[in-house]
C-alpha cells in the first residue's frame, strides 16, 4: 500500500471501508466488460436493422409497451444469458403470432375502436447479409420462381382483416386488425438458413433471420403512417422437422453440461416474446396504395408496386398489346415473332410481350432485361431451374416452337376428281405415263368420328353438317359405319382413298374411306 501515514483507530476503520468499496467497484469492472456481457453476438443481436444504435431512449426500457407479441415456438436452451434469444422454425410449418392489446386504461385513446394496420418481415440478422440484402433476396428470387419467402396462413388466423402481399416484396406481409378483439396471425417462413450460406464444405450453419412486425395508426388522410410500436425475435428456419431435431439436440447437451455451467445459460421458454425494437428504418417504405390481396396460391398475385428492398423500385411491366393483331403484339414493327414463336431479333419488350401472350406473366420481372435472343440460348435444364419442372418444361417447348404431336394423322385423298382426269386422258388417246395422287393430312386429337366428320368437312369446304355419313370399305366391298371405337383402332399414318357418294333423300353427303 502506498498509504504509508499512521492514522487513529476510526481513521482506520473508514479507511478499511472505502478500500473495500472500491476494491469492489474494481471487481465489477471486470464483470460488465466480460464477454457475456458486451459481447460482439450481443451487439449484433440489437433489432436495429441496418442502423448503427438503436433509437430507443433509455427510459423505455421500464415502462409498459401498447402492444405485445407472442411466437408460439419454444426457445433455444444453448442461449447464454445476456446473448438474445434464438427459436428454430420449421420451413413452411404454420406458426402463431398472438396480436396482445398491452395498453393501460386511457392510453393511446384515439385507436380505440378503430383498426391499426402491422407489417410482417422476415429479414436478416446479420450486419454483413443486411447490406446485401437485396441481391440476396433477388438471387431466392431466381432459384425459388414463384415462391414467397413470407406467407400468411388464412384459414387458420383469428381477426386479421384484409390481408395483403405484394409479389415483389417476397419478405413481407400486411394486414389490419382490432386491437380490442382477439386476434392470432399464422405465419409461415419458407425459406431456410442454409440457402444464404457460403456453401464450401458442406453442413454449415445457417444464418439467423429476425421476424420484426411494425403497427401504425391511421392519421388525418386515412393512410396508416403512424408509428405505434415495434418489436422482433431471432429465428433460424430448418428444413421440415430440422427445428425439433435441432431443439432436442440442444437440449441434450444442455443435459450433459455441469449445474455450473447451466447457470450461463437462459432457460428454453415454450413461447417467444418479440422484444421492443426500433421501426423499420426506410419508414417512408410504407406504402398506402392499395396492394394486391392474398390469393389461395403463391404465385397467383398480380403485378404491384414495391420491392424486397425498401430502396428499390420495379420496372413497371410492359403493356400487353391486342392479340388480335400481330404486329402489335410485335412492338408494331412485325417482326417480334413469327407464327407465334419469339424470334432472336426480339427486343425485351417484345420478349415480356410473348411472356404474356404465352401465360408466363409469373416470370415476366425475372426476363424482364432477356432478349429473344437472351431466352432461345437457355437450355432446356436452364428453364427447368429458374422456372421449375412443369412450367420450365412448357417454357422450354414454347421457346422451341414445339408442336405437340397428334395423337393420330392418316392421308387422304379424293378419288372421285383422279379418277375423272384419269378416264378423260384415256379417252382422248393420251399416253398415262404415271398417276400423280395429292394427300392431305389429317391430325386427330379427340379419337371421335364427330372429329373425323369436321376435319372432312374442312378438307372439303362444305358444313360438317353436309355429311351424313363415313363409311370404311371393308372385306368383300363392304361398308362398314365409322364409329368412334373404329377410328381408335386405326393404325397411326394410315392412308385412305375418298370416294363421295349424294344421299338420296338430302343434300348430304356419304363418304367411303377406301
Amino acid at each position: 500500500m502506498a498509504w504509508a501515514l499512521k492514522l487513529p483507530l476510526a481513521d482506520e476503520v473508514i479507511e478499511s471501508g472505502l478500500v473495500q468499496d472500491f476494491d469492489a467497484s474494481l471487481s465489477g469492472i471486470g464483470q460488465e466488460l466480460g464477454a457475456g456481457a458486451y459481447s460482439m453476438s450481443d451487439v449484433l443481436a440489437l433489432p436495429i436493422f441496418k442502423q448503427e444504435e438503436s433509437s430507443l431512449p433509455p427510459e423505455n426500457e421500464n415502462k409498459i409497451l401498447p402492444f405485445q407479441y407472442v411466437l408460439c415456438a419454444a426457445t433455444s436452451p444453448a442461449v447464454k444469458l445476456h446473448d438474445e434469444t434464438l427459436t428454430y422454425l420449421n420451413q413452411g410449418q404454420s406458426y402463431e403470432i398472438r396480436m396482445l392489446d398491452n395498453r393501460k386504461i386511457g392510453e393511446l385513446p384515439e385507436i380505440n375502436g378503430k383498426l391499426v394496420k402491422s407489417i410482417f418481415r422476415v429479414v436478416f440478422h446479420d450486419r454483413r447479409l443486411q447490406y446485401t440484402e437485396h441481391q440476396q433476396l433477388e438471387g431466392w428470387r431466381w432459384n425459388r420462381p414463384g415462391d414467397r419467402i413470407l406467407d400468411i396462413d388464412i384459414p387458420m388466423s383469428v381477426g386479421i382483416i384484409d390481408p395483403r402481399a405484394n409479389p415483389t416484396q417476397l419478405n413481407t406481409v400486411e394486414f389490419l386488425w382490432d386491437p380490442s378483439k382477439r386476434t392470432s396471425v399464422f405465419i409461415q417462413v419458407h425459406c431456410i438458413s442454409t440457402e444464404f450460406t457460403m456453401r464450401k464444405h458442406g453442413g454449415e450453419k445457417g444464418v439467423p433471420f429476425r421476424v420484426q412486425i411494425d403497427t401504425f395508426k391511421e392519421n388525418e388522410n386515412g393512410e396508416y403512417t403512424e408509428h405505434l410500436h415495434s418489436a422482433s425475435c431471432q429465428i433460424k428456419v430448418f428444413k421440415p422437422k430440422g427445428a425439433d431435431r435441432k431443439q432436442k439436440t440442444d437440449r441434450e447437451k444442455m443435459e450433459k453440461r455441469t449445474p455450473h455451467e447451466k447457470e450461463k445459460y437462459q432457460p428454453s421458454y415454450e413461447t417467444t416474446i418479440l422484444t421492443e425494437c426500433s421501426p423499420w428504418p426506410e419508414i417512408t417504405y410504407v406504402n398506402n396504395a392499395p396492394s394486391p390481396g392474398f390469393n389461395s396460391s403463391h404465385s397467383s398475385f398480380s403485378i404491384g408496386e414495391g420491392n424486397g428492398s425498401p430502396n428499390h423500385q420495379p420496372e413497371p411491366p410492359p403493356p400487353i398489346a391486342d392479340v388480335s393483331h400481330p404486329s402489335e403484339l410485335a412492338g408494331g414493327t412485325g417482326r417480334g415473332w413469327a407464327s407465334g414463336n419469339l424470334l432472336p431479333t426480339s427486343t425485351p419488350q417484345e420478349a415480356q410481350q410473348w411472356l404474356h401472350r404465352n401465360r408466363f406473366s409469373t416470370f415476366s420481372q425475372l426476363f424482364r432485361n432477356f432478349s429473344g435472343a437472351d431466352l432461345l440460348k437457355l437450355t432446356r435444364e436452364d428453364v427447368i431451374q429458374i422456372c421449375g419442372p412443369a412450367d420450365g418444361i412448357r417454357l422450354f417447348n414454347a421457346l422451341k416452337g414445339r408442336m405437340v404431336r397428334p395423337r393420330l394423322t392418316i392421308y387422304v385423298c379424293q378419288e372421285s376428281q383422279q379418277l375423272r382426269d384419269l378416264q378423260q386422258k384415256h379417252e382422248d388417246g393420251d399416253a398415262v405415263t404415271s398417276t400423280f395422287f395429292v394427300y392431305h393430312a389429317i391430325y386427330l386429337e379427340e379419337l371421335t368420328a364427330l372429329e373425323l366428320t369436321e376435319k372432312l368437312a374442312q378438307l372439303f369446304s362444305i358444313s360438317s353438317q353436309q355429311i351424313s355419313q363415313i363409311y370404311k370399305q371393308g372385306p368383300t366391298g363392304i361398308h362398314v359405319l365409322i364409329s368412334d371405337e373404329m377410328i381408335q383402332n386405326f393404325q397411326d399414318e394410315s392412308c385412305f382413298v375418298l370416294d363421295t357418294m349424294k344421299a338420296e333423300t338430302t343434300d348430304s353427303y356419304h363418304i367411303i374411306l377406301k
